[in-house]
Parts: C-alpha cells; structure tokens; sequence
C-alpha cells in the first residue's frame, strides 16, 4: 500500500544536508515531512502540530536523541524511529529503552528508511476470533480488543506503537506461546540483519510492556516467558 499525503512525518537531525535530502526523498514518496535541526526545534514543532511518526538522530549537540526519547515518552505515543551512528548491539538496545520503536544504523539507503517507516505505520490489528472475549483482563489492568485500547481503572495507559502492536499480536492467541522470531516477523523487524540483535530488542519491549500490565514485573503473572517456546499472555 503506497504512503497517504496526510500521513505527517518529522525529520529531527542537526546535519542540514541530510535533512534536506530525506525530506525531498520522503516527500518523493508519498509523506508529508517537516524537519527540525535540534532537540529544541522539535519540541516547539511537537508543541503545535501532531505528526504520525518522528525519524530522531541520535547524535545531535545539546539534547541528544535518546534523552529527548525518554522525555516525549511520558506523554507521546507517537512511533519514534532513531538514526544513529553506533552500531554496538549496547547502545541499540538504549534506545529502545527509551521508548524507540525501531532503530537504523547510519550510513544507510534511503530505500531502507522508507521500508523501515512503511513497516511501523503498516501495524494493524490482525483479524480476532470472534469467540475470543472483547475484553481481556490482567488483574487491575483490562485490554479492551477491539479498540487497542489499556486501562487501569478509569486510567488509559498509554502504550507506545510498539507495545500496542505486541498486545494486538498477542490479544489475538491468548494462552498460545509465540517465538521470539514470529514476534520480529510480525512486527515488521525481519531483513536479515542480525536476528539475534532483533529478538533482543524484542525481549526490551517485552520488559517494558510488563511494567505497564504486571503488579510485579519481576515476577510476570500475565505475560509470561515459556522456556523454550517465547512468550505467552495469560489473561484471566
């Protein structure tokens, strides 16, 4: 499916070549693109304007781009794919725990940006059983299926693209372990560059989902590890 014009991104990268060159490729292609040079001139633009998917340098002066991650997470759900420089597995996985969506490590092919965009706006709940219940409870916790939607009380807990993804994949088997390596095949993550990294990046998205469903994170009760198997949800 191409790209829809009202589909809104924004660039934030302090090299002005670069940011011109993805917005003319983007814009190409089908996305309406705004950029900034910095930290700050992203927020004055978040401030204002909602985008659908956010493309973060990661090495940039003054904030950089996993610290502002982990500041627009406490009140944006909005994907958030990093560009960064570092190629170690370590720093990967640091922004994730920010809250990244994805990650791509520079240099890269613009066709690659493209596919690992498509990929993240392309997320969309699989077909549910109707004989599955509507909504799913864990606890204080309740998923509602159809909407997407997680609540504590009257609380909607805010879920990332990611961790809505993960919960309409597995809202859709419950009681069904599922692999690590389907759950990268179904979050749109495969490629072949390095399937080991990407179940790992997995698991941190798990790690994050639990502390916003389980009492005690440390001791999963809902969504739970099966040796050998993946990872299963258990609702009650």
């Amino acid at each position: 499916m191409s790209p829809q014009p009202e589909v809104h991104l924004l660039i934030v990268d302090d090299d002005e070549r670069i940011r011109s060159l993805l917005q003319k490729y983007l814009m190409r292609n089908g996305f309406w693109v705004t950029s900034a040079r910095d930290g700050a001139h992203a927020r004055r633009l978040l401030a204002g304007l909602d985008f659908d998917l956010i493309v973060l340098d990661v090495m940039m002066p003054g904030e950089d781009g996993i610290s502002l991650t982990r500041d627009l997470r406490r009140s944006l759900t909005t994907p958030i794919l990093l560009l960064t420089a570092k190629a170690e597995a370590d720093d990967r996985i640091a922004g994730l725990e920010a809250g990244a969506d994805d990650y791509l490590a520079k240099p890269f092919e613009p066709r690659e940006l493209l596919l690992r965009i498509n990929a993240i706006l392309r997320r969309t709940p699989p077909e549910v059983e109707t004989r599955l219940p509507r909504v799913l409870h864990m606890g204080p916790v309740r998923y509602d299926v159809d909407r997407g939607e997680m609540w504590r009380g009257d609380d909607l807990i805010r879920l990332t693209a990611t961790e809505a993804a993960l919960m309409r994949i597995f809202a859709a088997r419950p009681g069904e372990a599922v692999s690590r390596t389907q759950l990268v095949e179904d979050l749109g993550r495969g490629g072949g560059r390095g399937d080991s990294a990407q179940e790992r990046a997995v698991d941190v998205q798990i790690t994050r989902l639990r502390r916003k469903v389980e009492t005690d994170p440390k001791q999963p009760r809902y969504l739970q590890t099966v040796r050998g198997a993946g990872y299963m949800l258990a609702p009650e």
